[in-house]
């Protein structure tokens, strides 16, 4: 019986070593190196006679970029119109895209929805699943209430075998389930280590190029949020999407990181229910339509999720602190910029933070990454300190500089058209940024040059 023995693998490149180090030699990379058991699965003596698998390239020829054909119907829709925001317009033949997210957040629910639509368009589909039985997999299909003519299910995770299943097969769309649980039985280490994953994701990606075939992989993620196994499986694929949200919410959010064919931090909205992912078809009115009326610490401001404008309620709750060092506690920004503008606050618009603990909240499980949103977070955090409301037909939006000035946003002229869709009649936002659009009959935009401006405006 061969024997077991320890490696240690960088996360970032793959290399390996028989002892720990805190610095990749390969990469460079800090803190990378992870360590992994790795039992043969042969001996030496039966890996001298059946060595492993030559795949030698494909032998294609160079050609002119103008001689190559275009197909205009290269893109084919998965029935599902959010996924096919986030993707750019639908499937692109032979394309490979992974899907990351957290355990239970949805990922094999909405990608079997995406089989189900593809089968009712005619295509052949294989589900290939290497964490359930097929019958495991029946059962969740008739929960989602799927039952389609060409789909197929294949419960293996030998990666020589997938791909033979594959090439007999040649469906249009192929779903693997997930990459971590792939192996080449010719390699001698487990499988979800970093050499298996790469290996077969590499497998996947030379087959999908030359047969034209889709193909989606489900990648689990770390605890840190990242997807496990190397960094270069997101360098290998097409589309990287990350299924974002809270499992204990209904709302679950898919945004794409990275697009070969279409542009990148797309969002897509949907709503997790007992028939599988639903999608919400005006996210904005259901981000707000919770909110409490009458209430301080509480303002709505406009963002930009790739070429979709959203529409978010911010909270805000600030209390006298009882300790030495307040608290600050943040759901949904930056901890290092919420301090920034409280900072900006207390030295340039008299706001005495120091001695209170302030919680920030952005509703519906939204993580705003914009400057665009500085200040809205400040009116929040106003607003509770005064223990003022602000209007409920009231939007704000706006970066705040560290001298307390308000400077202008892109795309203003996109939140503006969303904030007065929802039925807002004031809106808020930085003077330089009026010279960019006109404000619509019914409609008040108050343009501000500083934070003291915005809070006597809405103070």
């Amino acid at each position: 019986m061969a024997r077991e023995k320890t490696v240690f693998a960088c996360t970032a490149c793959g290399y390996e070593t028989a002892r720990w180090v805190g610095r990749c030699p390969s990469c460079g990379a800090w803190n990378t190196m992870e360590e992994g058991v790795v039992t043969p699965s042969v001996s030496k003596a039966s890996a001298a006679a059946k060595p492993a698998k030559q795949r030698p390239g494909s032998g294609a020829q160079a050609m002119l970029l103008r001689d190559i054909p275009e197909d205009a119907a290269a893109r084919t829709s998965t029935g599902i119109g959010e996924l096919d925001r986030v993707l750019g317009g639908g499937i692109v033949e032979g394309g490979l895209m992974l899907i990351g997210g957290d355990p239970g957040i949805g990922k094999s629910t909405l990608l079997l929805q995406v089989c189900a639509h593809l089968c009712a368009q005619g295509k052949r589909v294989l589900y290939v699943s290497g964490e359930e039985s097929a019958k495991q997999v029946k059962l969740r299909a008739r929960r989602l209430k799927i039952d389609v003519p060409n789909l197929y299910v294949l419960a293996e995770n030998a990666m020589d075998n997938v791909e033979e299943r594959m090439k007999e097969m040649s469906p249009d769309v192929a779903v693997v389930d997930s990459i971590q649980t792939m192996y080449r039985p010719e390699m001698a280490s487990a499988p979800g280590s970093v050499s298996q994953v790469r290996e077969c994701t590499s497998l996947l990606m030379r087959l999908c190029k030359e047969s034209g075939i889709a193909t989606f992989l489900v990648g689990h993620v770390t605890k840190e949020g990242a997807i496990a196994g190397p960094r270069m499986l997101e360098h290998m694929v097409d589309v990287v999407l990350y299924f974002e949200g809270d499992r204990q919410q209904e709302y679950r959010l898919l945004r794409a990181v990275k697009n070969r064919f279409g542009s990148v931090n797309e969002l897509g909205v949907f709503q997790m229910t007992e028939e599988g992912m639903q999608v919400v078809e005006n996210p904005s009115e259901q981000l707000l339509s919770h909110r409490a009326k009458g209430a301080s610490g509480s303002v709505v401001f406009c963002g930009m999720e790739g070429s979709r404008p959203l529409l978010v309620d911010v909270q805000a709750l600030a209390s006298p602190t009882y300790f030495g060092t307040p608290r600050r506690t943040v759901e949904g920004a930056d901890t290092g910029r919420v301090a920034l503008l409280l900072a900006v606050l207390e030295k340039r618009a008299g706001q005495k933070t120091y001695n209170q603990d302030v919680y920030i909240n952005v509703a519906g499980g939204l993580e705003l990454s914009e400057p665009a949103a500085d200040l809205a977070l400040c009116i929040a955090v106003a607003s509770s300190l005064k223990d003022e409301p602000v209007g409920q037909q009231v939007a704000v939006m706006g970066e705040v500089g560290l001298g307390g000035e308000i400077r202008a946003i892109p795309q203003v002229d996109r939140r503006v058209s969303e904030c007065v869709r929802l039925g807002f009649t004031t809106i808020v936002l930085p003077r330089e940024s009026l010279r960019r659009v006109k404000a619509p009959e019914g409609v008040t935009l108050r343009g501000v040059d500083t934070v003291m401006q915005a809070l006597s405006v809405l103070f």
